[in-house]
């Protein structure tokens, strides 16, 4: 977490650094500033900071003179010895209002109310297996054998997956068949979910190659495919609101 300390007391903003440090020990102090100036050169020559700890009394000014100057964009926990600016520190990128000489205590308590708005638990994680999905290649083409001949065949012609006498097989949208080594488990994992469903245990079906969707039975839905000479394809009823969700995108 990258951390900004506008503080024009050096040893004050000296024992801040120790004491977050002390509390969270992923916290990097990035800058250290002491007048409103160079608080306002600093947020604007450089990235914004995940959190900026901000005195309110400075050398040649009030830190509120730091907003009107420049947008700043993190959020900030007020440090004073002063209480009369509290109404006016909420005002703007506020967390807390901590009073001086700041403990342990006061400071855990404002960074946990920090991450509670700022950084949702789970948030890291999230977005972490966006990342993680973002940078997965999804197959574009599958290599089949044709009798004694081989062929590619891209995604975009591929019409459904299913297993057959536990064996896999794709369906272009033409309506022809070929074996893959691949099991559906394998298969849901290589292919891109924006486009590709699993209905079932035997369906994997491409959203571009439905043709109907019908009401089947109670919280059942039954799917017609283009050039597909099934009477129909059911989703499971564990599926369906999956499935519903993934339409609706």
């Amino acid at each position: 977490m990258k951390v900004v300390i506008i503080e024009d007391e050096r040893l004050a903003a000296e024992k801040l650094e120790s004491l977050l440090k002390q509390v969270n020990a992923e916290v990097e102090v990035v800058g250290k500033l002491e007048s409103v100036e160079e608080s306002v050169n600093w947020l604007t020559s450089n990235p914004t900071p995940d959190l900026i700890f901000m005195d309110i009394q400075l050398d040649d000014g009030i830190s509120f003179e730091i907003f009107d100057a420049v947008k700043v964009e993190a959020p900030v926990i007020f440090t004073t010895a002063f209480d009369q600016y509290a109404i006016r520190a909420f005002k703007v990128n506020s967390v807390d209002y901590l009073l001086k000489p700041i403990d342990r205590e006061a400071l855990e308590s404002a960074l946990e109310k920090y991450r509670r708005i700022f950084r949702p638990a789970g948030m890291e994680e999230k977005l972490s297996k966006v990342f993680e999905q973002l940078a997965k290649p999804w197959k574009t083409r599958f290599f089949v054998k044709v009798g004694v001949h081989f062929q590619s065949v891209p995604v975009e012609e591929i019409c459904c997956f299913f297993v057959e006498e536990r064996c896999s097989f794709l369906k272009t949208q033409t309506g022809k068949n070929y074996a893959l080594d691949y099991s559906l488990d394998q298969l849901q994992k290589r292919v891109d979910p924006e486009l590709f469903f699993r209905i079932n245990r035997n369906f994997i079906v491409n959203i571009n190659c439905i043709a109907e969707i019908i009401s089947y039975s109670t919280n059942r839905l039954k799917l017609k495919l283009k050039n597909f000479t099934d009477d129909g394809l059911i989703v499971s009823r564990d599926k369906v609101s999956e499935f519903k969700q993934w339409l609706d995108r």
